[in-house]
């Protein structure tokens, strides 16, 4: 699949989560649509996603719709998701990311074997389910373990459960992969071999993969399974009203 594909298949994502009238700019540049229920972002904050030379803006209200627009004016794609930048042209609040996107197609899959055979579960597993409670909230809910709707793949040592993979079916068939690794056990390229499995389900599924990652460490992986870099990912959540003042007084 070219590049080109890829990023046509990833766009037609994005437009879909959006949730309103959406698209990305066939000449470049970049769009605003007003759609408070956008699932490129949590409920009430505002979405913003590049792919290529084109990126794409949803906001919960018109409000903030036209405090966007007005930022956007002076953006290039790249800077739409520079998080200093907005903050100089915008009253933001919170932030999330930003994330890189990375998509991958059978032709470019670069599979990794370790030297442990990783296994398929796809039911209630005690040594996975204790992995997971271990492993920490702030760690699971970056990883989206819990989320997945695929079997998870694991590696275990001595019995135990050390990295684990999966991924959750998106709209528009496209598999959201993560990743999860035992602190003690990183550096030691399991991350590589457990996603390499997920893929390899994805794909045979006719899913298209999907990484975000926001860690250098992430991007390491995506990068050597073959993933392509194709975009950036970011959420703002952006004051308005009594909250854009009070932001005002403060400053």
């Amino acid at each position: 699949m070219t590049t080109d594909l890829l990023l046509g298949r990833a766009r037609e994502l994005w437009i879909e989560l959006a949730g309103a009238p959406a698209e990305f700019p066939p000449s470049g540049g970049m769009s605003v649509a007003v759609s408070p229920g956008s699932a490129m972002c949590p409920p009430l904050w505002t979405g913003a996603v590049v792919l290529g030379d084109a990126g794409m803006v949803t906001a919960p209200s018109a409000q903030v719709a036209e405090l966007v627009e007005g930022a956007v004016r002076k953006l290039s794609p790249e800077g739409l998701v520079d998080v200093e930048r907005l903050r100089e042209l915008l009253p933001v609040l919170d932030v999330l990311g930003p994330a890189s996107l990375f998509y991958l197609d059978r032709d470019g899959f670069l599979p990794v074997r370790g030297d442990a055979a990783v296994e398929e579960v796809t039911g209630v597993d005690d040594e996975l389910a204790t992995f997971l409670t271990c492993a920490g909230e702030e760690d699971v809910g970056e990883s989206g373990m819990e989320d997945i709707t695929s079997p998870a793949f694991v590696l275990r040592d001595g019995g135990e459960v050390v990295a684990t993979a999966g991924y959750r079916v998106w709209p528009q068939a496209v598999a959201h992969l993560s990743v999860l690794v035992a602190p003690v056990c990183r550096g030691r390229r399991l991350a590589r071999v457990v996603a390499s499995a997920a893929v390899t389900h994805a794909l045979a599924a006719g899913l298209l993969p999907q990484w975000r990652a926001r860690s250098n460490p992430s991007k390491r992986v995506a990068l050597a399974l073959g993933f392509r870099e194709l975009g950036v990912q970011l959420s703002i959540r952006v004051g308005e009203g009594d909250e854009r003042r009070g932001r005002a007084r403060r400053g």
